[in-house]
């Protein structure tokens, strides 16, 4: 019975070692995602308008400017930019993003895919350690995994640069990033988004809409080719920003709910350990009873 109460108080102790780590795991995501948040939340307004307006001036271009960033082709080559954290501990995070990658690439581009022409670019570790044993047949981009470390508009910007000109230069047809979309601490929402060529305005069938007159100064062509891709470096370091408000909030949720957990495990020993503390005393003292008993007959 001793061993028993020795076992129980030595899972008590680390239990309580654990819920320790959880609470301060907790705090240090509470203090990171306040920071986070505060970038996305200053970015984000800005670069949805600019998308918006991007993609208008786009679908009602006219005359003989134009840009290859709009320029829709037959697909051959896909690169998909897949955005996680570098970390676990952050629940289903990381997971969910994998998942909408898996479910874009067999469901749009199953075709791409069985040709050997689709590649992944990771931005975080967790996204490679999750597909370089799912999948086989695809192309890793593996040269840009730290970036996520140090989200500074420069080192994002150099990136998606380098995919603009991959673009241009026709080895890619289509660019899609995954990330994830924070909204609050408890809600993010694992999303794909096409990036190149930048999709132009849906319009409802049978609904027409009056064509707007854009006046450029300087000339259109001027400023489409500086326009453009300013507008979309900043629409890929939002990705990343969001994405990482995304991972500290989940960090801090699921080491909430593990403290709550560890807690109510607590509990729970606490109590097995005062009925089998509750027994022993029973069973010594009806032994020395016993033995008293004995001595007197």
């Amino acid at each position: 019975m001793a061993g028993g109460l020795k076992e129980v108080r030595e899972r008590i102790k680390s239990v309580i070692n654990t819920q320790q780590i959880t609470k301060a795991m907790k705090m240090v995501s509470a203090a990171k995602l306040r920071k986070a948040q505060n970038a996305i939340v200053q970015v984000r307004p800005y670069a949805d308008r600019l998308n918006r307006m991007l993609s208008n001036i786009l679908s009602n271009l006219d005359g003989g400017a134009n840009t290859s960033f709009g320029t829709a082709r037959e697909v051959k080559n896909v690169l998909v930019v897949v955005i996680t954290s570098n970390r676990g501990l952050c629940g289903a995070f990381n997971t969910n993003i994998c998942k909408e990658t898996t479910s874009l690439i067999n469901e749009k581009y199953g075709k791409q895919r069985r040709d050997g022409n689709v590649s992944m670019l990771f931005i975080g570790k967790k996204g490679y350690d999750y597909f370089r044993r799912r999948l086989r047949d695809v192309t890793f981009i593996t040269d840009f995994i730290d970036v996520y470390d140090n989200p500074a508009y420069e080192n994002v910007s150099r990136v998606a640069r380098a995919r603009m000109d991959e673009f241009s230069t026709g080895k890619y047809d289509a660019v899609e990033v995954v990330y994830s979309r924070f909204k609050n601490a408890a809600t993010v929402f694992p999303t794909a988004e096409q990036w190149l060529p930048v999709p132009k305005m849906e319009t409802p069938a049978g609904v027409k809409v009056a064509k707007a007159d854009y006046i450029f100064e300087p000339d259109q062509q001027q400023l489409l080719e500086t326009l453009v891709p300013s507008i979309l470096q900043l629409s890929f370091h939002k990705c990343v920003l969001d994405t990482q408000a995304s991972e500290h909030g989940s960090r801090m949720t699921a080491m909430d709910k593990a403290t709550e957990n560890a807690e109510e495990l607590l509990k729970a020993l606490k109590i097995h350990y005062n009925k089998k503390r509750q027994e022993a005393i029973t069973t010594e003292l009806g032994e020395i009873v016993s033995g008293a008993a004995a001595l007197e007959n």
